[in-house]
């Protein structure tokens, strides 16, 4: 009796589930190109993985190659590049996280407060701009302009007899050239998201806060920030499981040996010794390692997020 009482369960729930699937069937067919994608691209090169824990030949293959276990992450902690590249992408990382997203909100609160609608959209229009300008260009502009001998800043200074440095070659100023000519080509782009979800929010509190005599600035800390606090969060959580993934493309193209060491990260260094000095499996084990990184600070940062605002990727 209990046999059959479990069996007649479990086809209810087959039945059920079928049921579910015909009806939600166009919805699971939109989703299927961007899973294959995903899996094609994301997953399955996954593969390529083992490379970490083997002396690859292109010639054996990934699976014939030795196995050789930590050998090559060994390699990269005893190696004289481990602290330059690590420090260099934190730097560079810790730098960018700190005015590349702390200035898209304060720039969608601002926003937020313009009344002049025309204003407000033409605002709006010139700040997103420069984020459609290609990595190449913006990397081609900041050399045209801050070229010491030809570059439009040293025209200038040289109509007050002043000598423009050579910021390009400087190590130390690396850091601020590239996260400053981030935060200009994007801080109107990332700011899109914060200005949607103040436009969210029930006009009523503005009013009732009004009538109550509030001010602009009141308003902004005790309405716009509280109810901006979960967006806040998730994009937090995002940034900050990106944190060793510094823009590549833009750091390689301002990259010259007088720069070499404030300027060399882990991904320009994984570039260098897998795709120039075809050292794949040593690449592949700085890249991986880089990678676990990345997700234990994702995985703090969502469990803290979690414990102190109740907001959460997962």
């Amino acid at each position: 009796m209990e046999m059959t009482t479990q069996k007649r369960s479990g086809q209810g729930k087959n039945q059920l589930f079928t049921e579910k699937l015909k009806h939600n069937a166009s919805l699971y067919l939109l989703l299927a190109p961007a899973t294959i994608l995903l899996i094609m691209f994301a997953y399955i090169p996954m593969y390529g993985l083992l490379m970490a824990f083997k002396d690859y030949s292109p010639s054996l293959g990934i699976w014939a190659s030795p196995w050789v276990g930590l050998k090559w992450f060994q390699q990269y902690f005893s190696s004289y590049m481990f602290w330059p590249t690590i420090l260099n992408t934190l730097k560079i990382a810790i730098y960018g996280l700190l005015f590349g997203f702390t200035l898209p909100i304060i720039l969608a609160v601002l926003c937020n407060q313009l009344r002049n609608q025309v204003f407000k959209k033409f605002f709006q229009v010139t700040t997103y701009l420069p984020h459609f300008i290609s990595t190449m260009v913006m990397a081609g502009m900041l050399l045209l302009f801050l070229s010491p001998q030809t570059g439009l800043v040293a025209n200038l200074l040289q109509v007050f007899n002043l000598k423009m440095p050579d910021i390009i070659a400087n190590p130390n100023s690396f850091a601020s050239l590239n996260v400053w000519s981030d935060v200009w080509q994007n801080i109107g782009w990332n700011s899109i998201i914060y200005l949607a979800a103040l436009s969210a929010i029930d006009p009523t509190y503005y009013e009732a806060a009004t009538m109550d005599g509030a001010t602009r600035l009141q308003c902004i800390i005790k309405i716009d920030l509280p109810l901006l606090l979960p967006t806040i969060m998730i994009m937090l959580i995002m940034a900050v499981g990106q944190l060793l993934n510094v823009g590549f493309e833009k750091v390689l193209l301002l990259q010259n040996p007088l720069n070499l060491s404030g300027s060399e990260i882990i991904s320009t260094y994984v570039y260098k010794v897998g795709l120039q000095s075809f050292q794949y499996s040593y690449s592949t084990a700085i890249n991986l390692f880089q990678t676990v990184i990345n997700l234990v600070i994702l995985v703090t940062a969502n469990f803290l997020s979690r414990r102190l605002t109740d907001t959460g990727l997962f």
